[in-house]
């Protein structure tokens, strides 16, 4: 487990954006079994692609975009242990991966991003990615 003052700047960058802690296995099942609507899950980590491709990627792409997820959501591998392990059920049969990205829509995974799709990739790379999926799936919600 990595101490708190160690991670809550890292959690700071998504929840300074719009995105909410799931701290317990019940909070995500609270989160990913509702079957309306878009959320954008986030396994958060404290290594080196997280800090310089995901997140920023994420920021980006949200900042970008008017197709944004309902819900934004994220746990913290090494953190949040038991979270972490409710939302990897949820991304199945993908393989336990962090950082990753998983965005549902009604209740169903419909696009996964696994960390060997983020190490080596830019922000920028990711961004771009991010936004294609949104305006797949999500619907346009005004800029305010």
């Amino acid at each position: 487990m990595y101490p708190e003052h160690l991670t809550k700047p890292m959690s700071k960058e998504l929840t300074d954006i719009g995105f909410t802690e799931l701290k317990t296995p019940e909070e995500v099942e609270a989160v990913l079994n509702q079957k309306e609507g878009t959320v954008f899950l986030v396994i958060n980590s404290v290594c080196g692609c997280a800090a310089g491709a995901a997140r920023p990627g994420v920021k980006a792409a949200l900042s970008r975009t008017q197709h944004k997820p309902d819900k934004l959501v994220t746990v913290f591998a090494g953190v949040d242990k038991e979270a972490v392990q409710k939302a990897r059920e949820y991304t199945l049969p993908y393989p336990p991966s962090s950082p990753s990205m998983a965005m549902f829509k009604n209740g169903e995974l419909v696009h996964f991003i696994e960390r060997h799709n983020i190490e080596g990739r830019s922000a920028e790379m990711i961004a771009q990615h991010l936004q294609a999926v949104f305006e797949e799936y999500c619907p346009v919600h005004e800029t305010k």
